[in-house]
């Protein structure tokens, strides 16, 4: 199976309809004109495979623990702890915070990867990092399919994206969408009940 190319990352989204036009809010409160639901491709084993190496071989070193931040990159983190042949476990936003439930830890010391399906602003990838920092894991880095970022992330780990796809993002506040009296859409509803990460 060879290695996807950037082309056939968004090709794969967009076959699937992963990329979703609306007036949509995201996990970290800013507003979009496009919505990516990375779940409606993942949810083909076959093509969450094909994703997941092509993330694996960004981070050849090897990990012992594939951790995801929530469900919405659960499969991913699984197919790629499977390739890995490691442990994948996920994080919970327990309040304002995310946490490890379920029983899951991490040793001190154990090497890590961070995976995400997408990342926006990177705030809920830093609180990944100092989680995992917390319980004394060294973290490899951080792997998503899909940097939105418009300014580029800034994390003490290395991030390394299948494609760079920045999107337009407002703050409500300021979103043109808003002013124009355009409905905000429900993404939790609008598609599989999974919100994009921030």
């Amino acid at each position: 199976m060879s290695v996807m190319k950037k082309m056939d990352v968004l090709g794969v989204l967009q076959e699937h309809g992963a990329v979703v036009s609306g007036h949509f809010q995201l996990a970290s409160g800013l507003h979009t004109p496009v919505y990516l639901q990375t779940a409606l491709v993942l949810q083909y084993p076959h093509v969450a495979q094909k994703i997941a190496k092509a993330l694996v071989s960004k981070f050849p070193s090897g990990v012992e623990v594939v951790i995801s931040p929530g469900m919405s990159s659960a499969i991913l983190g699984q197919e790629m702890a499977r390739l890995y042949k490691c442990r994948a476990i996920f994080a919970e936003r327990v309040g304002e915070m995310v946490a490890l439930r379920r029983d899951f830890k991490l040793e001190r010391g154990e090497r890590i990867l961070i995976v995400e399906d997408v990342v926006t602003t990177g705030k809920l990838t830093a609180e990944m990092v100092a989680l995992a920092q917390a319980y004394g894991a060294k973290v490899a880095g951080v792997g998503a399919i899909v940097d939105r970022s418009m300014k580029g992330l800034t994390l003490s780990v290395p991030v390394r994206t299948l494609i760079s796809y920045p999107l337009q993002v407002h703050a409500p506040a300021s979103c043109p969408q808003c002013a124009a009296g355009v409905p905000l859409m429900d993404a939790t509803k609008k598609a599989t009940g999974v919100q994009e990460g921030d």
